[in-house]
């Protein structure tokens, strides 16, 4: 019976990891044990960050909606009230968008959601 070669699994398997670790500092981007372990921490940092940056997104627009309501003498939380109640399907981040780069158009926006005339 034949002996069974496993080198060429091992090596690909080693390589990959030492792919995913060029670059960083030091030995761990070289040596396979530190790579491991480093590139078992980055992906860590990687699966917590996703989340905390749709957290921090959420409150950037939360900050770009409040300073455009500001400018026209709106608060924050009267302006998501009557968001709420109104039929107008916008999310806090098409809000945000438009609140950064076409002012006017979110001043119409607010005023027909606020039931005003235009500001």
């Amino acid at each position: 019976m034949a002996r069974i070669k496993r080198g060429l699994a091992s090596r690909k398997r080693r390589k990959k990891i030492i792919d995913l670790a060029s670059g960083y500092v030091g030995r761990s981007g070289n040596c396979y044990k530190l790579a491991k372990q480093a590139v078992a921490r980055a992906g860590q940092f990687a699966y917590r960050d996703r989340r905390a940056r749709k957290r921090d997104m959420r409150s950037l627009w939360i900050i770009r909606i409040n300073a455009a309501l500001r400018l026209i003498g709106i608060k924050y939380s009267e302006f998501i009230c009557e968001l709420t109640k109104s039929t107008n399907n916008s999310n806090r981040k098409i809000l945000a968008d438009l609140a950064y780069n076409n002012p006017t158009a979110f001043n119409n926006l607010v005023a027909g959601i606020m039931k005003k005339e235009k500001i």
